[in-house]
């Protein structure tokens, strides 16, 4: 049997339709501020998005690939327990961006 090109390698899963199965970064508690002051997990803030990684797509996902880091909604996931790992199950209509490099090699950098 082959690996699924659609899904990290070792998953029991097969993507239907517009899904993306993701894996969170990092623990979605306390986060540290770019000045290194400890926010914790209960500071009221707005609507804040999370980052993950995709390690699964199905068939029917134009924008993301496996290893893309995309920026979601936490309030609107459903989660699923697969080899004792905790994922997340988005539709791709739920993933509001996908991160891109800066700067591409051998490129000059400007944004025109």
């Amino acid at each position: 049997m082959t690996a699924d090109p659609h899904t990290e390698q070792g998953l029991p899963i097969r993507l239907l339709h517009d899904r993306v199965l993701v894996r969170v970064e990092g623990n979605e508690g306390e986060r540290r501020s770019t000045a290194g002051i400890l926010i914790p997990a209960t500071a009221s803030v707005g609507k804040r998005l999370s980052w993950a990684s995709a390690v699964g797509v199905g068939p029917h996902v134009r924008s993301i690939v496996v290893g893309d880091r995309v920026l979601f909604d936490p309030d609107e996931r459903s989660e699923v327990e697969l080899h004792g790992r905790e994922y997340v199950l988005l539709r791709e209509r739920d993933v509001h961006a996908v991160a891109a490099q800066r700067v591409e090699p051998n490129s000059t950098g400007l944004y025109l």
